[in-house]
């Protein structure tokens, strides 16, 4: 379905047809500009990043969308995101263009052997103003989004061949056949045109039964899955991009400690606190890279608090995890836990520095060479120690036997998630690649990662001292993987309990602890 005949599935506006009318509409406008942009920086990386995955599929067409507006409520749909791997080997990012669809499409030389790929972009552009679509189209026409690429314009911008998205149908099915070319496509990126490219299977006779539609769509998932791993190393200029989001993540945390009496006066403290982060990070990028966390007192004990209902309370604690997003779609993912009147309770510091110290530890094992495991390791080493000492873990059980996979992990009731995840164009970044490339894979330079234990105890954990009930510590820091160990992108944030508290009490003005 076309993005034309999505627009017609429910329509109930009263629009004049008559051909005067429509005349009238396309007539005495300025002529438009002819100047098609340079390539952009992003686009030119992009082109690397085909050009591995032409490598690693030669003679198959890889199809890959962008997918397409999302309903929100009724007629309204959420703000559109490029699907990530298509972001990601366009150069695309923002809102830009919905129901898109790249397609590598193989190019074979004089001996009949492979040889790369042509990326042609498939999109619907910008129509001329003589066209029911410039007035009366919703999701595409001119009056109703604004201007949009032409295929020239689109062409020059990224660097690819443009076509108008009507011509997919027939373009992938073009050699496709036993014997001829294989044919690819990111299935979850956009269902319509999975559908489309199963269809072609068939009538081409790739397919013809069950058994071979799954195999068929077993070689989508490995493209997937290839796709994703390939995000595991950053290019210069990915990284760039990280540097910009943790940047802007760290202002907006200054502006969140500043308003931390507004939030704590006016009440309901947790949605001022996320629509002040959220004010910075729309206009600073493309928005948040993710639901913000913004629990305060107990909801900080809950891992994913994105209801943010809460009050702020004098005495309480606030964990605020939340990420500015680039306009490329490059995400920080940051945590700070903070104390609202601008000192940690006794209970509270000595639970924020048991945190640190497993922090300092997962850092210092982020370091190539490493496994990404052994992040996680060295953290969860020191939150068990610390439990240990405080007399939670049960009773008779040494450190050995809590760290054991098999038969321990009894920590884990009071730190349940993994200290590290890939970061990048998705806040879970690389999710698709295999467990030995993800968790037992090792680290290179060039990889961004977090690094984030914490502590969480509940106000109802009959195991706890009064006293830890309701406290919930996460301290989260974006890191590169550099040659001899790992750069901290947000290390200008304050971090030991001394500078938490002078952060607060200064009213979000840091001292860059960098400095």
């Amino acid at each position: 379905m076309n993005a034309s005949e999505k627009q017609h599935q429910a329509e109930h506006r009263n629009r004049p047809t008559g051909e005067a009318f429509r005349a009238f509409m396309g007539s005495s406008w300025a002529p438009r500009s002819t100047e098609v942009p340079s390539i952009t920086e992003a686009a030119r990386y992009a082109a690397a990043r085909r050009e591995r995955v032409s490598a690693a599929f030669p003679g198959t067409r890889v199809v890959v969308p962008a997918g397409g507006l999302k309903i929100r409520s009724n007629d309204t749909d959420y703000v559109f995101r490029p699907h990530s791997a298509f972001a990601n080997l366009t150069g695309l990012g923002a809102d830009r263009e919905p129901d898109a669809v790249l397609v590598l499409e193989p190019v074979v030389a004089e001996d009949g052997s492979p040889a790369g790929h042509e990326p042609v972009l498939y999109f619907v552009p910008l129509a001329d103003r003589d066209s029911d679509e410039f007035f009366a189209n919703s999701r595409v026409g001119e009056f109703w989004v604004g201007s949009r690429a032409t295929l020239a314009s689109a062409a020059s911008e990224l660097g690819v061949t443009t076509r108008h998205l009507d011509e997919l149908g027939d373009a992938l099915g073009k050699d496709v056949g036993p014997g001829g070319l294989a044919l690819r496509v990111v299935r979850d990126a956009d269902r319509e045109v999975a559908a489309l490219v199963d269809q072609v299977r068939e009538q081409t006779g790739v397919v013809t039964d069950a058994q071979s539609l799954e195999a068929a769509q077993a070689t989508d998932a490995e493209l997937a899955r290839s796709l994703s791993h390939q995000r595991m190393v950053k290019d210069e200029w990915e990284v760039r991009q990280m540097e910009d989001a943790v940047e802007a993540t760290a202002t907006a945390f200054d502006a969140v400690v500043e308003q931390l009496p507004e939030a704590l006066r006016r009440g309901r403290g947790e949605r001022w606190v996320e629509g002040i982060f959220g004010l910075h990070a729309r206009h600073a990028g493309n928005g948040v890279g993710y639901d913000s966390i913004c629990a305060s007192g107990e909801h900080a004990t809950t891992l994913h608090w994105i209801r943010n209902t809460g009050d702020l309370v004098d005495g309480d604690l606030l964990l605020l995890d939340a990420g500015v997003e680039t306009d490329s779609l490059y995400t920080a993912d940051v945590t700070r836990t903070i104390p609202v009147n601008g000192t940690f309770s006794p209970a509270q510091r000595k639970v924020y520095d048991a945190v640190l110290e497993a922090q300092e530890a997962g850092l210092a094992a982020a370091r190539p060479g490493n496994r990404f495991k052994d992040v996680h390791a060295a953290a969860i080493e020191v939150i068990a120690r610390h439990l240990l000492e405080w007399g939670l873990l049960p009773e008779g059980v040494t450190l050995e036997q809590t760290l054991d996979a098999d038969e321990g992990q009894f920590h884990r009731r009071w730190m349940v998630h993994g200290t590290s995840h890939h970061l990048g164009i998705d806040v879970h970044d690389c999710a698709l690649a295999l467990r030995e490339d993800y968790v037992d894979g090792e680290l290179r330079e060039g990889m961004v990662l977090t690094v984030e234990p914490g502590l969480y105890f509940k106000s109802d954990d009959l195991l706890v001292p009064e006293e830890l009930r309701g406290i919930g510590v996460r301290i989260e820091d974006d890191v590169v993987i550099t040659a001899d160990g790992c750069r901290n992108l947000s290390a200008m944030l304050p971090r030991t309990a001394d500078d938490v508290e002078s952060w607060v009490r200064d009213g979000g003005r840091r001292t860059d602890p960098r400095a």
